[in-house]
């Protein structure tokens, strides 16, 4: 089990690294969708225990929230 979360947690660690890393060319609107589904895939991973449904359902989330702020500014 602490093996699989440590997988876990790195992927999503790298896979919002390497998300971040095309922002140059982004719009704040975008910037704030990637950024804040990066952070709910965290979220998601920690509340459920490394749960893949989790991971995916906090990025989800994040992105959708990101993205309504983006929207606001």
């Amino acid at each position: 089990m602490e093996h699989s979360r440590r997988l876990v947690y790195g992927l999503v660690t790298v896979a919002t690294a390497v998300a971040l890393s095309g922002c140059a060319g982004m719009s704040t609107r975008d910037r704030n969708m990637v950024t804040g589904a990066g952070v709910g895939a965290v979220a998601g991973t920690i509340l459920t225990g490394g749960s893949p449904v989790g991971t995916i359902g906090g990025a989800a989330v994040g992105g959708v929230i990101g993205n309504e702020i983006g929207r606001r500014k």
